[in-house]
């Protein structure tokens, strides 16, 4: 008599376990700007001096001309910082028609098959006179991003402000004070000080690099090929860069109402002390026009 081989029963705990194996990695919560800061151990000479509170302005690094080479210092510095990411890639659609997204993507060509990478571009600021911009590249997307908006925070700028517009007297920093050019590639970007209320025309990157420096009314005109993003947004900050490397007249601050970084209440009074010097001689002359009409009457 031969044996009947008996078949295992069915698992039944098969379903289970393919649950199991769909289940996600448990995330990390992600650690709080006071945490970061309280576990950072600087290790250049500067990060200890801003740790240690014997630097509290961010002015003082720009004075001596150091360069920084934690973010945590902008980050301690500047609390009111604030990040972007901006539209430099295109998503795939038929004819060339996708949709515009933060990561630009390119693909290596090899044996083993296509190699993607990934490459990002983050603008930092505190819209009140400070910006600072860079690229980061990775074979992900989230590691790209975090290393753009890591060395943006490296490479802030003090950003020149003021009123340079022939049809605005204000006196206040919210364009800039004359025009300036700025070149990369091809790509050609100029900016002129338009009046107060006229917005940003410019191109839509452009605008958020500018409204995270504090400018928010400004002209422009472009030349080259634009479409290019990334030159472009390198012409911008080229042109930036050169507001403060211009040398002014002592005259020229309170006509234009120029501001260096950012605006404190000590140069807000000074505005409305200077507007009120403005409107004093006119009515000044009109008192001597009265008198002069009342004594050819009584004459």
């Amino acid at each position: 008599m031969t044996e009947k081989k008996q078949t295992p029963p069915p698992n039944q705990n098969k379903g289970t376990q393919s649950r199991k194996r769909q289940r996600r990695p448990f995330k990390r919560e992600a650690k709080t700007r006071e945490e970061i800061l309280e576990a950072w151990k600087p290790l250049t000479q500067l990060g200890k001096k801003v740790k240690d509170g014997t630097i509290t302005d961010i002015d003082e690094i720009f004075l001596t001309g150091e360069k920084i080479y934690e973010p945590e210092i902008t980050e301690l510095l500047l609390p009111d910082l604030e990040t972007d990411l901006l539209l430099i890639g295109q998503a795939k659609g038929k004819f060339g028609g996708g949709q515009r997204r933060i990561f630009q993507q390119t693909q290596k060509k090899s044996s083993e098959g296509n190699k993607p990478r990934f490459s990002t571009c983050a603008v930092v600021g505190n819209k009140n006179g400070y910006v600072g911009l860079s690229f980061g590249k990775s074979k992900e997307t989230v590691p790209a991003r975090d290393k753009s908006t890591r060395k943006a925070k490296l490479n802030l700028i003090k950003v020149r402000r003021g009123c340079g517009s022939w049809e605005c007297t204000c006196g206040q920093p919210h364009s800039i004070p004359f025009a300036i050019e700025g070149k990369c590639g091809s790509a050609k970007i100029k900016l002129m000080p338009a009046p107060k209320g006229k917005g940003l025309c410019v191109e839509k990157e452009c605008a958020k690099i500018l409204k995270m420096a504090g400018i928010n009314d400004v002209w422009s005109k472009t030349k080259g090929q634009t479409n290019t993003k990334k030159n472009l947004i390198k012409a911008l900050m080229a042109a930036l860069s050169k507001l403060s490397e211009i040398k002014l007249q002592p005259d020229h601050y309170k006509k234009l109402g120029i501001c260096e970084g950012k605006l404190q209440s000590d140069e807000k009074n000074e505005d409305k002390e200077f507007l009120e010097s403005i409107a004093a001689p006119v009515e000044v002359t009109e008192n001597k026009q009265e008198n002069g009409t009342d004594q050819n009457k009584k004459a």
